[in-house]
């Protein structure tokens, strides 16, 4: 079960630099999670300062 990024995220990048597998990247109008790639380690969670990622 891949991670995802609710519209709660600010863009921050934060996440983006957190992920082992570069599984994040900046979408249109926040950041994206590609749940092909992840590996639901859940890191990204942990390092989000306003809790806009979840386990889908």
């Amino acid at each position: 079960m891949a991670y995802v990024i609710s519209d709660a995220c600010i863009s921050c990048g934060t996440c983006e630099g957190e992920c082992p597998v570069g599984a994040i990247s900046q979408g249109d109008s926040q950041f994206v999670i590609d749940a092909g790639a992840c590996i639901d380690c859940g890191t990204c969670e942990g390092s989000c300062p306003v809790g806009a990622i979840s386990a889908e």
